[in-house]
């Protein structure tokens, strides 16, 4: 039968300091994580999701769609609810991070 030597207490307390001393971003950044919007932080009044009504430039369809204004990605793909074709939604925002508009165009 084997023992397992447990690590005596004070031999712990200088990495239990290092990880206690680590702020939200730097333990994103050690674990590769994608930073998350986090509710009360921002400017004041954002929204972090919009819904936009927009018409499908395939079939002519009135649609709504969610807006991530989380995201740092300007344009994203996503395809039509009625006609399944995809459709390219460019986001423009402002300085502030508010949404000024939603450009919808063809991927042909």
């Amino acid at each position: 039968m084997s023992t397992v030597k447990r690590p005596k207490a004070r031999e712990l307390d200088p990495l239990k300091r290092r990880i206690a001393d680590l702020d939200p971003s730097s333990i994103d950044a050690l674990y590769g994580l994608e930073p998350v919007y986090e509710p009360g932080k921002g400017p004041q009044g954002l929204l972090p999701e919009e819904f936009v009504a927009f018409q499908c430039p395939y079939c002519g369809e009135r649609l709504e769609t969610r807006v991530d204004l989380t995201a740092d990605e300007p344009s994203y793909i996503e395809d039509c609810q009625v006609c399944c074709r995809p459709i390219q939604f460019v986001v423009e925002r402002s300085d502030s991070g508010g949404l000024l508009c939603v450009k919808v165009q063809r991927i042909d």
